[in-house]
C-alpha cells in the first residue's frame, strides 16, 4: 500500500498506548478509523478527541479474546465503511513475573486470549473479507521485543508466539498470491498502561503475593519508570503507518536493542544455551 488516504483503519486496543497513537497516526495520514477496545468509555473519549480533529472515526466495544466479538467488530467495519483496509491487531496485556510451574492456569488462559487468540480472531475475521475485497491491505501484528528475544514469562511466551503466527501469515498470503501485506511490530518500552491491564481481567483479582510482596512491587517500580522513559505511542503509530507504505514486515522501533535480537541468533547458530544476553542500558544500569 503506497497511499494510506481514504483507506480503513481497524485498530484493535485504540482506545489508548500504542493503539491510539497508531490511531492518530492514521487520522494524520488520512485514513478513516474503525477503533476497538475492552474499555467502553476511555473508547468514548478517543473517538470523541479524534472525531474532534477531523478524523472520520468509529468506536465499537470488542473482547478480542471473543472469537463471536471480533466477528461482530468485521460485521460493523464493512456495514459503516464498507471495506477494511488495514486490520491492527495490537490489543495486549501482560501479568506478573511467576516462573512459568507456578503461574496459574486462568493467568495463561488470560494472557494467551489476548495476545495470541485475540491476532488469531482478527486474521481470521478480516483476512477473508480484505482478501475478497481485491485492493491492497495490510495487517499488522503487534508483538514485542520480548517475541524476538530470550523471554520470561507468559507475556514472552505469547509475544513470540505473535511473531511466529505473523511469519507464517506473511508466507500463506505470498503463497496464496494475495495482495494483502503483514507486519509485526516489536516495540520494547513504550508509554502505555501496560502495567494496568488487569484493570480489564474478567476473573476477580489475584491473590496478594504474600512473601513475595517487595519483589514484585519493587520490580513494578523499576518496570513502572522505564514505561515512563519509554517511547510517546504517537511516534510508534509513525512508524507503523511508514512499514505498511513500504510494505516492511518488521517494525522494530528501539533499534539500539537489535544486539539483543542478534545475540539470541548467535546463540542459536553456536548451539549454545538460552541464557539471556545484554540487556538495554536502563536495565543495566539497574543491576
Amino acid at each position: 500500500m503506497k497511499d494510506l488516504t481514504g483507506k480503513v483503519a481497524v485498530v484493535t486496543g485504540g482506545a489508548s498506548g500504542i493503539g491510539r497513537g497508531m490511531a492518530e497516526a492514521f487520522a494524520a495520514s488520512g485514513m478513516k478509523l474503525a477503533l476497538a477496545d475492552i474499555e467502553a468509555e476511555v473508547l468514548e473519549v478517543a473517538v470523541s478527541a479524534l472525531a474532534g480533529n477531523g478524523a472520520d472515526v468509529i468506536g465499537i466495544p470488542c473482547d478480542v479474546a471473543d472469537a463471536t466479538s471480533v466477528g461482530s467488530l468485521r460485521d460493523e467495519v464493512l456495514s459503516r465503511f464498507g471495506a477494511a483496509h488495514v486490520l491492527c491487531n495490537n490489543a495486549g496485556v501482560g501479568t506478573g513475573g511467576d516462573p512459568i510451574w507456578e503461574a496459574p492456569l486462568e493467568d495463561w488462559d488470560w494472557v494467551m486470549g489476548v495476545n495470541l487468540m485475540g491476532v488469531l480472531h482478527g486474521i481470521r475475521s478480516f483476512v477473508p473479507a480484505m482478501i475478497e475485497q481485491g485492493d491492497p491491505c495490510h495487517v499488522v501484528n503487534t508483538a514485542s521485543i520480548a517475541g524476538l528475544v530470550h523471554g520470561r514469562g507468559i507475556y514472552g511466551i505469547s509475544k513470540h508466539a505473535v511473531v511466529a503466527l505473523s511469519e507464517t501469515l506473511f508466507n500463506e498470503l505470498r503463497e496464496g498470491g494475495h495482495d494483502v501485506g503483514v507486519s509485526v511490530l516489536c516495540p520494547g518500552f513504550v508509554r502505555t498502561r501496560i502495567l494496568e491491564s488487569e484493570r480489564n481481567r474478567p476473573e476477580a483479582p489475584r491473590p496478594a503475593p504474600g512473601e513475595r510482596a517487595a519483589q514484585v512491587e519493587m520490580m513494578r517500580q523499576i518496570m513502572a519508570n522505564l514505561i515512563e522513559g519509554g517511547l510517546d505511542p504517537v511516534v510508534v503509530g509513525r512508524l507503523v503507518a511508514d512499514s505498511i507504505c513500504e510494505g516492511r514486515f518488521y517494525v522494530l522501533p528501539h533499534p539500539h536493542w537489535n544486539n539483543m535480537i542478534e545475540h539470541r541468533m548467535r546463540t542459536i547458530l553456536d548451539g549454545e544455551d538460552p541464557i539471556n544476553g545484554p540487556m538495554p542500558g536502563e536495565l543495566q544500569e539497574l543491576g
